[in-house]
């Protein structure tokens, strides 16, 4: 995911020789099913967690910076009704605090707004019992795709990296931990690696990985499950992000605008005993989503037949006092057991750069005990660019599209997704013109897409494509299941499949969708 993508960057940008393994795709856990927002934590000054705060406002501003085209600034209206738990003046004074805390280096300044002022902005809000609220800024990421360019830099820098990669056993030599047992989940292979140190990173599974060493450690985790629902915009109405006050338990929630499209809602925050494996959405918890929603816009009238898409994530959050799900540490901690094994647990997405900074500088101390040798210090993962994120103005990039003749709607969807990298997708057009065919019209993919995504970006499954590099699964109501047969053909043509392979590949991707249907909602990724 994002943390052990972000340690394994960190850790090649210091010139250390470094492996990375996924038992999955990378990012398809927890990393690809959050809110996708890089935000400063506004909701977590109720808790009075402010470094966290402060922390987040950093690195926020960080990945602004480095990733422009995936996280972008997105402006929040925040209305309050009667029957808030959070009045106007608090309201007010949170927002003067969350901008001094950003040490009034947000995107914008946050602006109060009365009745009107709110309704003028999104005038399909419920007008009954509105209050007023504020307009604030914070952004919105693209979650798998800035995980993926986060592997992509680590690659670049001299890591190496696979994905479908399990950890089986740690290997020990004199009680320490020099190694990891690996199984490919795809061939079936066995491999040993050695190390002098080995990280674990591996957000819900984490405790797993430490009961490989030691199966009576104490679990360092008790998370939490998020669903999220995608929703037709139109229905809405919405213009921007909104964030509200859910009337069914005062949880803080958002509607967020995706494209010009679709709208995701979220999100839930509950304890469950569910296998991070096996991880589902189900239907109270959609319902759950579509009475908040339609309480704050009666017009949408939101059913179970109105939803597109859903996905379920754990939050990876610590142990801690009480049952309250909401106000449950998202800071981290990085543990070193006895055997040497670093384990980084709880955080969050906005901070995952900060904490893999804290983790490899954790592993640096332990291999200069270990042997005594020098090692490099602390890496400018902070200034330097992610793969695509090089150029801030993509006018040239996008006229160049235009010149070789791709619709505008597939040249800028391409540079959401890829930045200065579009240029790439764009030279396999030009090498052969039948790949800047649509893929799944009217969705604005093409074809060298999936090229793309097999020979620069990792992707070894239909799956892994339709999902997490292009989002075709999440934006179309059919879920990409009729172009399934289409992208394992072109990923075939690259990774030498033969006709069983491939049709096999496609059955497995439609298995997927069946898998995560429940009464016609799509849940579990």
């Amino acid at each position: 995911g994002i943390t052990g993508a972000g340690v394994a960057r960190d850790a090649a940008m210091r010139g250390l020789r470094t492996v990375l393994v996924e038992k999955g795709d990378f990012g398809s856990g927890t990393s690809s099913r959050s809110s996708r927002l890089v935000h400063g934590g506004l909701r977590y000054l109720e808790t009075g967690d402010l470094p966290l705060v402060l922390e987040a406002n950093r690195e926020r501003r960080t990945l602004l910076q480095i990733a422009p085209h995936l996280v972008r600034p997105l402006a929040f209206v925040f209305p309050l009704h009667q029957g808030d738990r959070i009045s106007p003046l608090r309201l007010a004074a949170g927002m003067w605090l969350y901008d001094l805390l950003a040490m009034f280096g947000n995107v914008r300044m946050h602006r109060l707004l009365s009745k009107r002022g709110v309704l003028e902005r999104e005038p399909m809000l419920r007008e009954r019992g509105l209050r007023g609220g504020a307009v604030y800024y914070d952004a919105q990421c693209d979650d798998a795709r800035l995980t993926l360019a986060t592997v992509r830099s680590a690659v670049h820098h001299g890591a190496l990296v696979a994905n479908y990669i399990a950890v089986e056993g740690l290997e020990r030599s004199n009680d320490r931990i020099t190694g990891a047992a690996v199984v490919d989940r795809l061939t079936g292979e066995q491999a040993m690696l050695r190390a002098g140190v080995v990280v674990n990173a591996a957000g819900p599974w984490a405790d797993r990985l430490r009961a490989l060493e030691d199966p009576s450690a104490a679990p360092l985790l008790r998370p939490t499950k998020g669903v999220h629902i995608v929703v037709e915009r139109a229905r809405l109405g919405h213009r921007g992000a909104i964030t509200f006050l859910s009337p069914l338990d005062g949880r803080v929630m958002f509607i967020l605008p995706w494209n010009d499209e679709h709208s995701y809602i979220g999100t839930t925050d509950t304890d469950t005993a569910e296998s991070p494996d096996t991880l589902t959405v189900n239907e109270e918890e959609v319902v759950y989503l579509l009475r908040s929603a339609n309480a704050r816009f009666p017009g949408a009238r939101l059913g179970l037949e109105d939803v597109r898409a859903a996905w379920a994530g754990l939050r990876p959050l610590l142990i801690g006092p009480g049952d309250d799900t909401s106000g449950r540490s998202r800071e981290h901690v990085i543990e070193i057991s006895a055997g040497g094994l670093i384990t980084v647990a709880g955080g969050k997405l906005t901070t995952y750069r900060a904490m893999a900074a804290e983790a490899v500088g954790r592993a640096v101390r332990e291999l200069v005990l270990r042997d005594g040798k020098p090692r490099p210090g602390a890496a400018a993962t902070a200034d330097d660019p992610l793969p695509g994120g090089e150029a801030r103005d993509l006018t040239p990039f996008r006229e160049r599209g235009i010149e070789m003749g791709l619709l505008p709607e597939s040249v800028d969807y391409l540079l959401s997704l890829y930045g200065t990298e579009s240029a790439a997708v764009y030279n396999l057009g030009a090498d052969d013109r039948r790949l800047f065919r649509r893929l799944a019209a009217p969705h604005p993919a093409i074809e060298a897409q999936v090229v793309h995504a097999v020979r620069r970006e990792l992707a070894l499954t239909v799956e892994d494509v339709l999902v997490r590099r292009l989002h075709v699964y999440y934006e179309r109501s059919d879920h990409g299941v009729p172009v399934a047969r289409r992208v394992a053909e072109l990923m075939g043509l690259e990774l030498g499949w033969d006709e069983e392979l491939i049709e096999a590949e496609r059955n497995r991707y439609l298995a997927m969708v069946r898998a995560t249907r429940i009464r016609g909602v799509l849940g579990g990724r």
